[in-house]
């Protein structure tokens, strides 16, 4: 069957078109994608104004209309924190089904993190065997860990890069004391989970999915995208803080000058970046991979998982 999977999320609404059947692997078939940057749109009372609800349902009905296009048998919508967490989110929610028929699902952060280890752990397999996932979005980091495929350890912080960006960094380039001070911010956020992983030991194997990790593995020296899905990608640590204080001493020009950095992307690749290196150093991560895969695909195994098990059902 031909799927349509819309994911609402903080930077982006992101359309994924895939041909799959339960056990075997979804194929892409199209891709439409608007960026919105949700996450920089609130106001001071944290709701998404007049302008930024517009603009998502027209980038909403136009997505629907790719679906269609493509011969789309269901379109599973979904959205992410910059929804969740606004404080308008029923209205925004009200208006999108009202004027496109789409009734978004919102995912919590534990889902976001769970959907994401799935779809980790069905690229990389069981010989990864005790896999660590981070993953950054544009409102939200998420981090899970464990031998399954459902985590035994998943949490959601408000550590997105464009949240950071909008909230921390006004100047271009940043003033020092304001990258200082995000940094303190960001580290102090995540050492309160840090126990919730390492209680657990070390992972044997250690992934990061989402844009902000394969544009930084990209600067780092990482492969293209154009060279293909099954080209191993690495980001080391090391790497990681050498990088950091050119990126915080760049303009976003600068930074959208950069191999595999979208212009889009280039403002909130330093606080990416921040949250990355505190990720690594404060959960003992000297270096990782990068999956491929990440939400959207996790969405879309567990959707099918559950057309498996309603056909096993109807067989017995």
């Amino acid at each position: 069957m031909r799927l349509g999977v819309l994911d609402v999320g903080s930077n982006t609404v992101h359309l994924l078109v895939v041909d799959a059947h339960p056990g075997a692997r979804p194929l892409p078939a199209h891709s439409h994608k608007a960026e919105l940057r949700l996450a920089e749109l609130l106001d001071e009372d944290g709701a998404i104004g007049p302008l930024g609800v517009d603009r998502l349902v027209t980038t909403v009905s136009d997505a629907l209309q790719a679906a269609e296009d493509k011969g789309c048998e269901d379109v599973l919508a979904f959205a992410t924190s910059a929804v969740r967490e606004a404080s308008n989110a029923d209205t925004v929610l009200a208006r999108v089904r009202d004027e496109t028929g789409v009734d978004l699902a919102v995912l919590s952060g534990t889902d976001e993190a769970r959907l994401t280890f799935l779809a980790a752990r069905r690229w990389f397999g069981w010989s990864a065997g005790k896999l660590l996932v981070l993953d950054i979005g544009g409102g939200s980091l998420e981090i899970a860990f464990g031998i399954d495929e459902e985590p035994d350890a998943a949490v959601s912080l408000p550590l997105g890069a464009g949240r950071l960006t909008a909230g921390w960094l006004a100047g271009d380039p940043p003033d020092p004391a304001e990258v200082k001070e995000l940094r303190r911010h960001v580290r102090a956020r995540i050492a309160r989970s840090v126990g919730e992983f390492t209680r657990f030991g070390r992972p044997d194997h250690v992934v990061a999915t989402s844009k902000t990790f394969k544009q930084l593995a990209r600067i780092a020296g990482a492969a293209r995208s154009a060279d293909g899905l099954y080209v191993q990608r690495a980001l080391s640590r090391k790497a990681l803080e050498e990088w950091v204080p050119k990126l915080a001493a760049m303009t976003v020009e600068e930074r959208g000058n950069l191999p595999g950095v979208s212009e889009g992307r280039s403002a909130q690749l330093l606080a990416g970046a921040l949250v990355a290196e505190g990720a690594m150093d404060l959960l003992g991560v000297e270096d990782l991979e990068i999956c491929p895969w990440a939400l959207r695909e996790g969405v879309i195994l567990r959707r099918l998982d559950h057309l498996t098990s309603a056909e096993d059902v109807a067989l017995n």
